[in-house]
């Protein structure tokens, strides 16, 4: 048997079984106009494939390029996957979606990031873990990698947000290149496509709660030729955005409680009479209505932290068991409705008693404002608990409970 023989089987040995997805390592770019770098990653992951023994592959996901960056990929070695939906985020889930490695590593196009190091990824793999992220503070970042403002600035703010807000306990959140497992990602169900991707992700597999390792990489100077892609303000805020979305209790629950607190701690305060603070300060009934106004922001703003948790978990947002979610789970309509109708007829008959006093007075000058803001304001509270567990009781209609069917699927 000759040489070229030899060589021929071995290529359709490997051509096969990558055909039956048997791949180790799915090493996914996503590209738009990379023709000066595109070539050099694919190079290196194809190499550190070879230099580690691993079946690999390199999946280029395709967001429309007209620079020759598909011509390039493809003559190295690559699989290009073409994605007409333009955004980051949308990129990678298409190449992921096609790749067939158990393993998969993400990483730009630009050689920011050096494919190369993709055994190291690996390897946290075969030590079980389920999620491997790159940590470019860790590591290092060569001078003209990051902007000043990214590096001092927006990421570490970022990552803190994220980690108070989540607990993912990652110290570099939107690092580009990554390693996580098939299952792992399949259970994520990731749904942005732009580059919030990198925050969903984080999120996620905090939520689940994945296997998390960090490992230190070098951030290298890009060799895109071009203007980058993020725009550092616009996509900081989608960031930030996309991250209080994903967090009602601090984007709702959180303010809420706190303006309900401080409502009824005035309203409380100031029934019995005015309060003097010094001799030329004294709180009186206009503090009462600011502390009432407070009061009703305040349970309107938990009402619509209410509707963000239940359409979190209808959409498969948010996978934590949480306090919050044991509560709303066991809470029906009619309870709610108890709830909100005693306070709604204690308020009214409150209000009922103000005005007697004032009939049987005369109809005089009326001098119960306090008592009128103290029990307008429990009827106003009452209508809006009873409105609000109705429309709770819709977004949960398939049972009986605020939750729906979530924990039924």
């Amino acid at each position: 048997m000759g040489i070229e023989t030899v060589k021929t089987e071995i290529s359709t040995l490997v051509v096969a079984e990558t055909m039956a997805g048997v791949v180790d390592v799915s090493v996914v770019i996503p590209c738009l106009n990379e023709a000066n770098s595109i070539g050099i990653c694919v190079g290196k992951a194809m190499d550190a494939f070879g230099a580690a023994g691993l079946r690999g592959e390199v999946v280029v996901a395709d967001n429309g390029s007209t620079d020759g960056s598909v011509e390039i990929a493809e003559k190295l070695g690559a699989r290009v996957v073409a994605v007409p939906q333009r955004g980051y985020g949308a990129a990678l889930r298409a190449g992921i979606a096609a790749a067939h490695g158990a393993f998969i590593i993400m990483g730009d196009a630009d050689d920011s990031y050096d494919f190369s190091e993709v055994p190291r990824f690996v390897e946290k793999w075969r030590q079980g873990y389920e999620v491997v992220m790159g940590n470019r503070f860790r590591g290092e970042i060569k001078r003209g990698a990051m902007p000043w403002h990214h590096k001092y600035i927006g990421n570490p703010v970022l990552s803190s947000v994220l980690n108070l807000f989540f607990h993912a306990g990652i110290g570099d959140s939107h690092c580009g290149m990554r390693g996580f497992t098939r299952a792992v990602y399949d259970r994520m169900d990731l749904r942005s496509t732009g580059m919030e991707f990198a925050s969903e992700f984080v999120i996620k597999a905090a939520q689940l709660p994945a296997k998390i390792a960090e490992i230190p990489i070098t951030l290298w100077p890009d060799k895109r030729g071009r203007p980058p892609h993020l725009r550092s303000f616009r996509d900081g805020w989608r960031h930030l955005r996309f991250m209080l979305l994903y967090a009602p209790n601090w984007l709702f629950l959180l303010p809420g409680a706190s303006l309900v607190a401080a409502g009824l701690f005035l309203v409380f305060w100031l029934l019995p009479g005015p309060r003097i603070l010094t001799p030329r300060v004294t709180l009186d009934v206009h503090t009462m209505i600011f502390g009432m106004m407070f009061a009703l922001l305040g349970v309107q703003i938990l009402s619509i932290g209410a509707f963000a948790k239940v359409f979190s978990y209808a959409e498969r947002f948010d996978h934590r068991n949480i306090s919050l979610r044991r509560a709303l789970t066991h809470v029906t309509l009619e309870s709610g409705l108890l709830l909100g109708g005693g306070l709604g007829v204690a308020g009214f008959a409150g209000c009922v008693w103000v005005v007697w006093r004032w009939i049987a007075s005369g109809f005089g000058p009326l001098q119960e404002v306090r008592a009128v803001l103290f029990w307008s304001m429990w009827l106003f509270i009452g209508i809006q608990v009873t409105f609000s567990s109705f429309f709770l009781s819709m977004l949960g209609i398939s049972r009986g409970t605020y939750i729906g069917d979530h924990d039924l699927k």
